[in-house]
């Protein structure tokens, strides 16, 4: 049964993927008012996951020529998400004057594993088939779209996973349940340590990860563990590659010759690593703006450091990234505010925005826009949506106040019957 795949940390015991052609159409990427995608990439590693029959396969991996002086290099990686992602603009309102945004749909890298979690999971999982492991350990939030990723990603590579999640000490003892990305963890047969917010902050996610992993070492495993996010230095490589997508998609591109800003959400500081040492090394050259939805901006100045300092940068993160607070209440936690924007983006946009990562990033990009418009003005701005859809699931209790547009239809009882395709009963 579902239940006996998970306990308390404390008492443990024991593809259709959806086609590019598909998404240009129904994002009508075709049309060159608003929208491209790079048709005709040079030869490089991401071009490769356009064959359908590269997913899944490990190739060695070559860097792009501007990151080639970076070490370690990766040599491996896997093919596990469904890249190039579109870019579209994105027609937020109330923008400041001549001021565009477009949106890298990151979330669209493959159904079950969308999200940038999937770009460092192409070079984590290669680096732990190659270290003959059989099962991965990795750990995060109650609602971790990291540990769904890691869960369905693992699976395919015929490897078992292990999920720590944190969670409030009122339900640490309790069936987790079945929302958002823990239905997606349990169906692909996860197992689900659960722990404290209180014990995850006195012990800390490294030595609760080496607990774990100890353990599975003594009955005979062999386990792989991965940080919180998939944030280290390796997993830093998965938006180096992004930049060089990045790059090519602009460079055959007759619509967007260079954007001035990147934005994008910061929760463990991977994706953030990776894109301010790619943007500054390419010919991308773009600013990295960073919204932190946890922490605060100096914590992750430190650890984006000690990441760029794990492949040999030799720059400082205050120098390439600029990263302000977008966090509100806390992690994972939404203002009545916050959860409006994203209804508000929802009708306006068709975008669905998740309420932990984009969501946050989004509303404290705007905000920003509104209180200084004129540090905007005239700045076409590349936002790259991470992903996350599964966490609004968690939030449909908060945001059900704001849904509306419906009713019961007013039929007369003199309509005369008339059959359509299928009764239905």
């Amino acid at each position: 049964m579902l239940s006996s795949q998970w306990s308390s940390f404390s008492r443990v015991s024991s593809p259709f993927p959806l086609q590019q052609a598909q998404l240009n159409k129904a994002l009508n990427l075709n049309s060159t008012h608003c929208c491209f995608t790079n048709s005709s990439m040079e030869d490089s590693t991401s071009q490769a996951h356009q064959s359908p029959f590269q997913f899944l396969t490990k190739k060695t991996y070559q860097p792009p020529h501007w990151a080639s002086h970076l070490s370690p290099i990766p040599s491996h990686i896997f093919s596990l998400g469904h890249f190039p992602t579109p870019i579209h603009k994105w027609n937020l309102p109330n923008l400041p004057k001549d001021t565009e945004v477009w949106l890298k749909r990151d979330d669209l890298s493959g159904m079950q594993l969308s999200g940038n979690k999937v770009r460092k999971l192409e070079f984590l999982l290669a680096d732990a088939v190659a270290q003959g492991a059989d099962c991965i350990v990795t750990i995060g939030g109650i609602q971790s779209n990291h540990c769904r990723a890691t869960a369905v990603a693992a699976k395919y590579l015929n490897l078992d996973c292990y999920l720590i999640l944190r969670t409030s000490k009122l339900l640490v003892d309790k069936d987790p349940g079945l929302t958002g990305n823990l239905l997606v963890e349990r169906l692909v047969g996860a197992h689900i340590d659960l722990v404290s917010k209180e014990e995850y902050a006195k012990v800390g996610s490294e030595a609760l990860a080496k607990i774990l992993k100890e353990k599975l070492l003594n009955e005979g495993r062999k386990p792989y563990v991965i940080p919180v996010g998939g944030s280290n230095s390796l997993g830093t490589w998965g938006y180096i590659e992004a930049i060089r997508e990045i790059e090519q998609q602009v460079q055959y591109s007759s619509i967007v010759r260079k954007f001035d800003d990147i934005v994008v959400a910061c929760g463990s500081g991977g994706t953030v690593a990776g894109l301010s040492i790619a943007s500054r090394l390419s010919g991308v050259k773009a600013k990295i703006n960073a919204f932190c939805v946890c922490d605060d901006p100096d914590y992750f100045y430190e650890y984006v450091q000690g990441l760029l300092d794990g492949i040999n940068a030799g720059v400082s993160s205050r120098d390439i990234a600029s990263i302000k607070t977008a966090k509100g209440l806390g992690y994972a936690m939404s203002t009545a505010d916050e959860l409006k924007f994203v209804k508000q983006v929802a009708e306006t946009t068709g975008v669905i925005l998740d309420p932990v990562y984009s969501g946050k990033a989004a509303y404290g990009m705007m905000k920003d826009m509104d209180e200084n418009p004129r540090k905007w003005e005239g700045r076409k701005i590349l936002f790259i949506h991470t992903g996350g859809l599964l966490g609004l699931y968690d939030k449909a209790d908060e945001i059900g106040s704001l849904m509306g547009k419906w009713r019961r239809m007013d039929i007369n009882e003199s309509v005369p019957r008339q059959d359509g395709i299928g009764k239905m009963f």
